[in-house]
């Protein structure tokens, strides 16, 4: 079956969704937006800081490649290693391999987000890496809206191959302070003994609305680290990305540090499908409320199989009377000799923590932020040291500002 003939079927699928909402978060009316292609020219030097901001270096220093996209077309897109493909979305579709990739891991009719930003797709970046290949430095992605109200719908697919190795870095933002809608539809596919890092950083504004679909397979002895960080204001946050196990001993990691700032709802959650012998999984994750915002945390492990383990950890921290936050495990076994495993707490910070910090000369707030700065810290395997300096930096700002 071609292009034409996958494309018409999808589209039959994605017209019966229109209707559909998500089960979890807010409700949007899609149609507050503007549907088109945005502006599409990036000049670095205007957005450097910004695109900083995210994890993303445009000089690309320590990277093996970038792929840049404003609004919804692909401005930028490069690869510095033999047998390491960049492409947009529209130009990989030239070749017929990406069918056994293209919307095969999210269903084009999951939701009402998922349809639109099929019929609607134009751009998303398109990475591969040879069998066999190890690329030792992350490859880095910017997804920036700038053009106000408008609908960014990137579409985007990363195939590691067998025995390969790649860390993906994924900086998503806005340019200015406008209402716009992101919904980024991510299919990722981890051959036998490859290895997937992927880590996405948000930085939005008020009157944004973000949507991300994120599917993953893991074939036999391949492993998936996922790092998300959200720490923006933004109207609301919806994501449930799910990561389904599928070969002999592999393995999945999700870990996320949510900050809730103003009166945002963000509703972030993961879920991870024991499906072979020997597979594992770990859920783990920090949120912390301010001001009014409303956090909803949630993590699944279904254990499908025997001989399967799994492990959910939720913590949350509520830093104003006005917020709130839910968090919401959930462990499902379907088969004898299943191992499966969870721990959540949310509450403020202890007052005997405090005083006991204050003992030791430091002011309250001074008290406050390192409590705060500590409990941001959650272990992220497999991070190159620049990137997790980056991130240390980005936290102690957060707990120093609070």
């Amino acid at each position: 079956m071609g292009l034409k003939e996958i494309r018409d079927a999808l589209r039959q699928k994605a017209l019966s969704a229109l209707s559909k909402s998500s089960p979890y978060g807010l409700d949007i009316d899609i149609s507050r937006f503007t549907v088109d292609l945005g502006s599409g020219r990036l000049d670095l030097e205007d957005y450097t800081d910004i695109m900083e901001s995210v994890g993303v270096d445009p000089k690309e220093r320590d990277r093996s490649g970038s792929y840049y996209q404003v609004d919804n077309i692909a401005t930028y897109y490069s690869s510095k290693y033999k047998g390491l493909v960049v492409k947009p979305i529209s130009e990989a579709l030239k070749d017929e391999d990406i069918l056994d990739y293209y919307w095969r891991a999210v269903p084009v009719d999951l939701d009402k987000y998922t349809a639109t930003a099929f019929l609607y797709e134009r751009d998303g970046y398109y990475i591969r890496v040879d069998d066999g290949v190890d690329i030792p430095i992350p490859i880095q992605a910017c997804l920036l809206l700038r053009s106000p109200s408008l609908l960014q719908v990137p579409h985007n697919i990363v195939v590691v191959g067998e025995g390969a190795k790649l860390h993906v870095l994924t900086g998503c933002t806005v340019a200015r302070e406008n209402p716009g809608m992101h919904i980024g539809i991510s299919e990722f596919y981890v051959k036998k003994r490859g290895l997937l890092t992927f880590t996405m950083i948000h930085s939005w504004s008020r009157g944004m609305h973000i949507r991300p679909r994120t599917s993953v397979y893991v074939d036999t002895g391949g492993i998936f680290v996922s790092q998300y960080i959200t720490t923006s204001l933004v109207d609301s946050i919806q994501m449930y990305p799910t990561v389904y196990l599928i070969g002999d001993g592999s393995s999945a990691y999700l870990s996320s540090v949510i900050v809730g700032r103003g009166s945002s709802h963000i509703d972030v959650g993961g879920a991870i499908e024991l499906k072979a012998a020997r597979s594992s999984g770990e859920i783990v994750s920090r949120v912390l409320s301010m001001d009014e915002s409303r956090i909803v945390s949630r993590g699944r492990i279904r254990g499908l199989v025997r001989g399967v383990k799994g492990h959910i950890e939720c913590r949350g921290l509520i830093l104003s009377d006005g917020s709130y936050i839910d968090a919401i495990p959930e462990l499902e076994a379907r088969a004898y000799d299943v191992q499966l495993t969870h721990e959540a707490a949310v509450g403020k910070i202890a007052e005997e923590e405090i005083l006991y910090l204050m003992a030791k000369g430091f002011t309250e707030d001074e008290a406050k932020s390192i409590v705060v700065r500590g409990f941001l810290q959650p272990k992220l395997p497999m991070l190159p040291r620049q990137l997790a300096d980056y991130l240390s930096v980005v936290m102690e700002r957060i707990a120093y500002a609070l």
